[in-house]
């Protein structure tokens, strides 16, 4: 655990230093997960990418930097949370963050697992408004990806239609 969050402070250093050389105005934003009780036993969601959106004159979606992982949103209840993306942005307005989801997205129900269908967000991502003033320092956000909302039973089949709100 330690390893990793000295390599994840290496590889923001190292962004800010880059983003310094390149004589433009970049602001450190980072993105916290939390989910909100299920009574589920396991709801797995496989991220593969994190985009974000900016004012700027552009309006391009930016990656920054976040690891491929699966994460149990179960893992994430009352108030844990964990780290799915740190970097540096173009200061400005963050309009929109962008999930970008795998295939190994899986809830396990009594003991059984059902894979979740997820209609669109493999191609296009699941899009969270944001619409905040970043500031000099680092900005923090806490995504609440909501687990019992977001899954719907039809039929046998599971589907997720995320529901994450800005806490």
């Amino acid at each position: 655990m330690k390893t990793l969050s000295l390599i994840s402070f290496s590889l923001v250093m190292g962004c800010l230093l880059l983003s310094c050389s390149k004589n433009e105005k970049a602001v450190p934003i980072k993105l916290l997960l939390t989910d909100n009780p299920a009574a589920y036993d396991l709801v797995n969601i496989h991220i593969q990418g994190i985009k974000v959106k900016m004012n700027t004159e552009e309006d391009n979606w930016i990656s920054v930097q976040a690891k491929d992982t699966t994460v149990n949103l179960l893992d994430l209840q009352n108030g844990v949370t964990t780290v799915i993306a740190q970097d540096n942005v173009p200061a400005g307005v963050l309009k929109e963050v962008r999930f970008i989801l795998g295939s190994d997205n899986y809830v396990v129900v009594d003991g059984i697992r059902h894979d979740l269908q997820t209609p669109s967000a493999e191609d296009s991502g699941l899009k969270i408004k944001i619409d905040k003033e970043l500031g000099e320092t680092l900005n923090t956000f806490v995504l609440d990806f909501d687990a019992a909302l977001s899954i719907k039973e039809q039929n046998g089949a599971y589907k997720l239609m995320p529901v994450i709100k800005l806490k």
